[in-house]
């Protein structure tokens, strides 16, 4: 008798909890279905999980195939709905013409539990984000942003780069280190007022520990993460993520500690003296946003934006490069032309140079590094082709298909540096590239990263010639995608080029 009850018990909770999870799955179905009717057509999102499975599955393919629904496109975080603006002209009317509407930013549960909130590219739409916005741009500009002594900085780099590339001549190595290494140290300079070696061991496993960081937060365990943030009180890989964030941000407050004992307060001679001088100015402003913690993680913010970006960006240049060699060649011509074996270029030299300059604005638009572009939210209520948007909506700029929109490239889905040039061969660029995005928003560190890219990419054609290790095979062109996107490791083998050639 016995028995036979606590069978039926059992055979009862099962078939209700069947029937229950029938009811939330038809429930979810039915909520999904009435959103889908009020927002711009899209791929059909799956239970609980939204669009983010077709995403991981294959995502470029994915953001790719957006496009074919027209300028707007509705995706599924999840469960909650998110709109890819697919052209320039609506991203020009969504993040420019209504840039108070659509400048938030969304809290994505990963970068909220490791930047609470604080610093820059991630802060929400408000007093803090304006105040440390304003500050670093304008102790950037203080600092050399966009002059001669910036540029000097990354002519110099560019001297020390170019022989460490060479070290291994004739061999096939991975460059990512060295390139990472230079350009960072161009950041470190401005912010930190010192440069690193490139044996240096500790910022070597610095660098490391930034591009996983980058990598996992936007990968599988990222998503899962971003639906389920319970996970951060559990073990897993997840918690990897936050260790190294602690890491970095010991390696700044290390530094912050070392500034404090030199400062100098009539002459700041870097971003942190600067900021320790400011915190010490509005120390009687009881709501200033100016402490500790909002610097670490505004330097935390440079650091990595001002590396890993351009970074990626040279090492897709020389995956085009070698995969391209007509191009490879046509470049060093024309700098060799210019400027002979010696003289190292500058920013002037541009005009001079249109045919590299074109190639480095095409392997821009080529590598494409944020596919779908950072993240926006809507801040208030807000109309767009006809759809009311509510408050708190994800907007994405599909980038992909802004960069490789037929109405406005000659060579849309080809590596082809003509697409930045006129009939006449002089260089010219097309509304479409926008690379650092648009509006209030806009990239931080466009200036100085248009500066690195050409006069590191041309320093390098001037003196390297690049080519395939034997036998060796081509990486991915859709590359790894997370919240950047880069190329799979490579190998390549360099040659020295000179006055003998």
């Amino acid at each position: 008798m016995w028995t036979t009850l606590m069978k039926l018990d059992l055979a009862s909770v099962c078939l209700a909890l069947s029937l229950g999870f029938i009811f939330v799955v038809l429930f979810e179905i039915f909520r999904i279905n009435s959103y889908r009717g009020r927002t711009p057509p899209g791929p059909r999102p799956l239970p609980f999980v939204g669009t983010i499975p077709y995403f991981l599955k294959n995502p470029m393919e994915f953001i790719r195939s957006l496009s074919q629904y027209g300028e707007m496109t509705t995706v599924y975080l999840g469960r909650k709905p998110a709109i890819f603006l697919n052209t320039i002209e609506l991203a020009k009317e969504a993040l420019v013409q209504n840039a108070s509407s659509f400048s938030g930013r969304p809290p994505i549960p990963i970068l909220i539990w490791i930047t609470d909130g604080y610093g820059i590219v991630m802060a929400t739409f408000g007093l803090s984000w304006r105040e440390q916005r304003r500050f670093a741009l304008h102790t950037l500009r203080n600092l050399g942003l966009g002059k001669k002594s910036v540029e000097e900085r990354v002519i110099e780099e560019s001297s020390y780069l170019v022989p460490e590339m060479l070290k291994s001549e004739g061999k096939p190595f991975d460059p990512q280190h060295a390139i990472q290494n230079a350009v960072s140290n161009i950041i470190c300079s401005i912010v930190f007022g010192d440069r690193f070696d490139y044996d240096n061991k500790r910022f070597a496993y610095l660098l490391e520990i930034v591009k996983e960081n980058i990598i996992q937060s936007g990968s599988l365990i990222g998503q899962v993460f971003n639906l389920l943030p319970i996970i951060k009180h559990f073990p897993g890989p997840h918690q990897k993520i936050y260790q190294n964030t602690e890491e970095l941000k010991a390696f700044i407050r290390e530094s912050v500690k070392t500034h404090r004992e030199t400062l100098d307060p009539d002459s700041p001679q870097d971003l942190i003296e600067a900021y320790l001088l400011e915190i010490e100015k509005q120390k009687s402003n009881e709501d200033s946003t100016f402490h500790e913690d909002n610097m670490v993680m505004s330097v935390a913010d440079l650091f990595l934006a001002g590396t890993d970006t351009t970074a990626t960006t040279i090492r897709w240049a020389l995956i085009f490069l070698t995969k391209y060699l007509d191009v490879q060649e046509r470049c060093h011509e024309e700098i060799v032309r210019v400027l002979g074996y010696d003289r190292l270029p500058s920013m002037d030299d541009r005009d001079k140079l249109p045919y590299t300059n074109a190639t480095v604005h095409e392997i821009q638009r080529c590598a494409n590094i944020v596919p779908s572009g950072l993240f926006h939210e809507t801040t208030q209520p807000a109309k767009l082709r006809g759809y009311n948007i509510p408050k708190g909506t994800v907007i994405f700029t599909n980038l992909t298909a802004i960069l490789t929109d037929k109405e406005h490239w000659k060579y849309p889905d080809t590596f082809n540096p003509d697409n930045f040039l006129d009939d006449n061969g002089h260089f010219f660029k097309p509304e479409s590239f926008l690379p650092f995005s648009l509006g209030p928003r806009v990239c931080l560190g466009e200036t100085l990263a248009k500066t690195e890219l050409f006069l590191f990419a041309t320093s390098l054609l001037q003196r390297i010639r690049f080519s395939w290790p034997p036998g060796a095979k081509e990486p991915d062109m859709n590359g790894i995608v997370s919240l950047v996107r880069s190329p799979e490791p490579f190998n390549i083998i360099c040659y020295s080029r000179g006055s003998k050639e």
